[in-house]
């Protein structure tokens, strides 16, 4: 529809002129117009006509699609009190591909009452072509565009939304994922249009197996079957975690990408930029490189933004980019459909982290401290097959550009995105703040054992590309600018990756000029013809993986380490793939399997830890360092623990539920034997847990493992007294956060009338570190590179 009064107004603030609302640019001074499309959550409300303007900048589009004539004005803000109730959006920031973000919110009279109605940014709409009126509509329910996709984009849309339902869940809110109103579809991507909030009972698997069963007529015949099977486990149960629906969709994603044959193409340039007068930042393959799959036979790029000055960012990014494509160069010799992408994420995450610690011990073998240690960002794209894998640190970004639209994959690691996934700001608001830019962490400054690199992975349907850049390029939106005009272009064959890297350049040295530039395009050209062979409707085997509701390790954005794991550093020699697993585990499942035995070790020794098994040592510079070590027990007594992070645990009753132990917890290990089990689970898989103590203050890092994957979520706290379990694979994998309490501490655990108070509440997050003296501009503002 045609708005003629309406105008949009210039975001500059020393021009400010009305535009019309079909105009790109400002007629008076050029600059680029964001036409920033809203979302109202109004619950029936009906906030005016089209073509009304509400509180002077909100123009009605259409019912609840709205557009903001004055984007260069900040939005109204929430009450700080009243952010619980929108808490869920905020901490699902790592997942703002697919959830909409809260833009503000909108003052409007409802009866004579004063109301606020929540603007979402971002919604899943799409501008109508062909009209010189400002047309839009919401993109297609997922239930109406399924039977015209493929079977790869079926399954896909599937896998995305198996994705999404524990971190959902976890907020409350996966009942979203089961209205056909609300799910919506946007080329291969899956999109919220708001999420529900569901007070009572949550929603279970089954319902949505049932969900997707409705689904079945329109299924491609390649995948009916193995929908159909899918569907009969989830609503029978034998699907009992969201994890095991990833893993049996990424089967049948696997066997679909056999029918797939991608071309890659690479450009990469990195240039000094106008006003500094060295580059700190490196790229690889190196600037001015072309590089193709096929005939090469890997493809990888990767982007470092240097800080630390002279003779310092540059050392640590070339040092960065030196050493993970060494690590990462062998990851690529194994055929994709033998890759598991749990595994690959791991290794992706090592790799950082041996990168990490090399330019760690750099610092500390030339004394550096505090500013003058020399660090770097990273972010890198590597295509395998059917999927994209994205490895990041610091405020370097990926985008994901499509002929429906640009994605920002990457989450900053900066104050102001912190404290948006802690529930604690919207992010307009959020970047309003002193040293909002600051990085939280880079490659270099502290050991791994403090560092959480993210790790992700995508799947590819269409013809697409990636852009990897450092924020030479991205600040003050330029990539959200120009990537229509000139990134785009590549898709339709009108232009070609050497020449629009080229220009990207000449955008950040013109528009920006502040500091280095560093970009590297990936263009993924997708080949794919339905299969005609059906795909087996044979389950994988799902024995090894939990089926507690535990945050996912792969999830969109995705992590290749649970919450309570920290990335560990490898050895300077060649990676394997998988870590050597400690002798004190294969000895501690060898018990467990060991039932009676284990019983009579248990009563009889003080637990299968009380032979003083030696944790895992901490990351440092340091490879001699000391090690913590768990003390036996005395007596006859079952070992007591002390948690130094957060537990994920599960309760014993049927169906189990997710529970947190805080760090600081004191628990204690009991014989599984001879505790009650309301389920037919087999004991021998799990390790049981009664509380000793909940610790004081419920705390855990400011920053989990992947910042841009399970954020921090609103869980249970384990009461005292009570008696919780935790799959043995994952009380493996948490060791090394475990440790042993005082004696005293151990002797009270053996109270049992030890009074206690219950503790049921969010889980929060303590102070971060001091964050890096690294200012990434919020929009409209400059940045302050601390490499001068």
């Amino acid at each position: 529809m045609e708005n003629d009064a309406a105008t949009l107004y210039c975001p500059n603030e020393l021009c400010q002129a009305p535009n019309p609302l079909t105009h790109n640019f400002c007629q008076r001074c050029s600059t680029p117009l964001p036409k920033r499309f809203l979302w109202a959550v109004a619950d029936g409300l009906n906030l005016g006509n089209p073509g009304q303007i509400l509180a002077t900048r909100y123009l009605v589009i259409d019912k609840s699609i709205i557009l903001d004539t004055k984007p260069g004005f900040l939005p109204q803000t929430p009450d700080p009190e009243k952010l619980q109730a929108i808490r869920p959006y905020l901490r699902l920031i790592p997942y703002r591909l697919h959830v909409p973000q809260v833009y503000g919110v909108l003052s409007v009279s409802n009866g004579g009452q004063a109301r606020e109605i929540l603007l979402l940014e971002k919604p899943p709409i799409k501008i109508l072509d062909g009209t010189a009126s400002l047309t839009v509509q919401l993109c297609s329910e997922f239930t109406t565009a399924w039977r015209d996709a493929t079977s790869m984009r079926q399954l896909n849309w599937l896998w995305q939304i198996a994705q999404l339902w524990q971190p959902l869940a976890s907020e409350g809110v996966a009942s979203s994922l089961l209205d056909p109103y609300l799910l919506r579809v946007e080329g291969s991507l899956v999109r919220l249009l708001e999420l529900h909030f569901q007070e009572d009972s949550l929603p279970s698997l089954s319902q949505l197996g049932e969900f997707w069963q409705q689904l079945l007529s329109g299924a491609k015949p390649a995948i009916a079957g193995f929908l159909s099977e899918t569907c009969r486990c989830l609503i029978e149960g034998e699907i009992q975690a969201a994890e095991q629906l990833v893993r049996v969709l990424d089967k049948g994603l696997t066997e679909l990408g056999r029918s797939q044959s991608p071309t890659i193409t690479i450009a990469t340039k990195s240039d000094t930029g106008p006003s500094r007068q060295r580059n700190e930042d490196a790229c690889y393959p190196p600037s001015g490189s072309l590089v193709s799959k096929p005939p090469h036979p890997s493809a990888l790029a990767i982007v470092c933004d240097g800080i630390g000055g002279h003779e310092g960012g540059n050392v640590a990014s070339n040092l960065a980019i030196e050493t993970i494509q060494q690590q990462v160069q062998e990851l690529t010799k194994v055929p994709y459909d033998h890759i598991e992408p749990n595994l690959l994420l791991e290794d992706l995450q090592r790799a950082a982290a041996v990168a990490n610690d090399k330019i760690s011990q750099r610092n500390d073998s030339e004394s550096r401290q505090g500013r003058q240690r020399m660090g770097t960002t990273l972010v890198m794209a590597l295509p395998i097959g059917h999927e994209m894998y994205i490895a990041h640190v610091g405020d370097s970004r990926a985008y994901w550009i499509t002929r429906h639209g640009c994605y920002q994959v990457t989450l900053d690691d900066d104050v102001a995105s912190r404290e948006v996934r802690l529930g604690y700001a919207i992010y307009r608001d959020a970047v309003q703040q002193g040293a909002s830019g600051s990085l939280v962490q880079a490659l270099g400054m502290s050991p791994s054992i403090s560092l959480h690199p993210s790790a992700e992975r995508f799947i590819l349907d269409e013809d697409c590309i990636f852009l990897l850049c450092s924020d030479g390029l991205s600040d003050f939106d330029r990539v959200e600018q120009y990537w229509e005009t000139e990134i785009l272009p590549i898709l339709s064959r009108k232009a070609d990756v050497v020449n629009i890297t080229n220009r990207l350049v000449e955008i950040a040295n013109t528009q920006n000029g502040h500091d280095n530039v560093t970009i590297a395009l990936v263009h993924y050209q997708y080949k794919y013809s339905e299969p005609e062979t059906k795909l087996e409707a044979v389950l994988p085997d799902l024995s090894d993986i939990p089926t507690a509701n535990y945050p996912l390790t792969t999830l969109q954005p995705l992590s290749g380490s649970s919450y309570s794991q920290k990335t560990q550093v490898m050895p300077d020699t060649a990676p394997s793939k998988r870590s050597p697993v400690p002798l004190q585990l294969v000895i501690l499942l060898a018990l467990v399997v060991g039932g009676g035995f284990l019983g009579f070790l248990w009563g009889r020794q003080g637990g299968i830890l009380g032979k003083k098994v030696p944790l895992p040592p901490p990351i440092s510079s340091n490879p001699i360092s000391a090690t913590p070590s768990v003390s036996p027990t005395t007596g006859d007594r079952p070992q007591v623990i002390q948690t130094t992070s957060q537990l994920f645990l599960s309760t014993t009753t049927s169906p189990p539920k997710p529970a947190i132990a805080p760090a600081g917890s004191v628990l204690q290990i009991i014989n599984p034997n001879q505790e009650p089990k309301p389920e037919q689970t087999n004991p021998k898989s799990w390790v049981y847990l009664r509380v000793c103590s909940v610790a004081g203050s419920v705390a855990s890092s400011i920053d989990p493992p992947n910042p841009t994957s399970t954020p921090v979520v609103s869980r249970t706290i384990v009461k005292q007294r009570e008696v919780y379990r935790i799959r043995l694979s994952e009380f493996q994998k948490s060791l090394k956060n475990i440790s042993t309490p005082p004696p005293e501490v151990s002797n009270q655990c053996q109270l049992s009338n030890a009074a206690s108070t219950p503790v049921e509440e969010s889980v929060e997050s303590v102070p971060s570190p001091a964050p890096l003296d690294r200012s990434s501009p919020p929009q409209g503002t400059n940045s302050t590179d601390s490499t001068e």
